[in-house]
């Protein structure tokens, strides 16, 4: 299985925190199983780490690429099919980065780790 984190499952996994669910945390754990991290997602961390919103991420900003790879992660860059996916998407959900993981995990047939459940709404396969 190809799998993407959304960011919340990003910072918790590196956290350690226990909000990540254990069947999140089971399939990421699976060697078996090919784990993503969005670009959107470093940059939606480095900006609420700006911005004083996560403080706990310092590390995590700092060191972001290897941490990631470290972990055994896949870097997911945007693409432009990405970012027209992301911006042509219907509904009211406005969160551009979330908007942006949607349309990633629709693009490249991942299942989209996060516990949003607005997410189903538009088709995504999500695990949590």
């Amino acid at each position: 299985m190809q799998l993407l984190l959304d960011t919340h499952a990003v910072v918790w996994w590196f956290a350690g925190n226990q909000r990540l669910s254990t069947r999140a945390r089971r399939a990421i754990e699976n060697p078996s199983n090919d784990t993503f991290v969005s670009a959107a997602s470093a940059f939606e961390i480095a900006i609420k780490f700006h911005l004083g919103k996560m403080p706990s991420v310092a590390a995590l900003v700092d060191d972001f690429r290897n941490r990631v790879a470290g972990d055994g992660f896949n870097e997911l860059p945007v693409t432009f099919h990405h970012a027209l996916r992301a911006g042509s998407l219907p509904g009211p959900h406005r969160d551009p980065f979330d908007r942006m993981l949607i349309a990633q995990a629709i693009s490249d047939n991942l299942v989209l780790i996060s516990n949003e459940t607005a997410f189903d709404r538009y088709g995504v396969q999500r695990l949590w």
